[in-house]
């Protein structure tokens, strides 16, 4: 103020937009993560949850963040694939978050985006596109170090090998994932396991 130095303004607005844009992204996350909570029983979307992400996406976009964008996105596509039920809305922002987040080298999102395109992929009984998809996000799960997260992929893969006949192969995933799941204290993929046993 007393310099003139108006450029520190705009220097000071950026840097909010970039606290904001974080903020935004987390509340959304966490208006999810109580979806998850009580999907089955009451769940219902709430009204301030895209929003969020789409505030998120909006200022990582005009801050040229390329790596918030491609979380952005993929909050955005989680949301319309697991909370209403729409992959064809979900697919084109989960393949773009997928792209950027290649791009950025954010492994982190590149796999959970993988992973929801697999699921996609599944859902329209395209098995050979959802068994690679899922296998990449693995591969970069692994590397990350986040094996709760493969074992929770090889459900869904045991999922795929059970549709195409082999039963064998999809039991044996199931006990990987077991093996994987149950040390790391992953008692959510642990009752998936158990699930996905008795229908095959």
């Amino acid at each position: 103020m007393y310099s003139g130095d108006t450029g520190a303004l705009t220097e000071a607005e950026r840097a909010l937009d970039a606290v904001e844009a974080d903020v935004a992204l987390a509340r959304g996350k966490i208006l999810h993560a109580r979806y998850q909570a009580a999907a089955g029983s009451s769940a219902a979307e709430d009204p301030a949850e895209l929003p969020l992400f789409e505030r998120a996406l909006r200022l990582y976009r005009a801050l040229g963040d390329t790596r918030g964008e491609a979380e952005a996105l993929f909050w955005i596509g989680c949301l319309h694939q697991f909370v209403r039920r729409d992959d064809e809305a979900a697919t084109p922002h989960l393949e773009r978050s997928c792209r950027l987040a290649a791009e950025t080298g954010d492994r982190r999102t590149q796999a959970e985006a993988l992973r929801h395109l697999g699921i996609a992929a599944h859902a329209a009984g395209r098995w050979d596109e959802a068994r690679e998809q899922l296998e990449e996000s693995s591969r970069l799960r692994r590397e990350i170090g986040n094996l709760p997260g493969v074992a929770s992929n090889m459900v869904g893969l045991a999922y795929i090998a059970a549709a195409q006949g082999r039963r064998a192969e999809a039991l044996a995933t199931l006990d990987e994932a077991y093996a994987i799941a149950r040390p790391h204290g992953a008692h959510a993929t642990v009752r998936h396991i158990e699930q996905a046993r008795t229908q095959m």
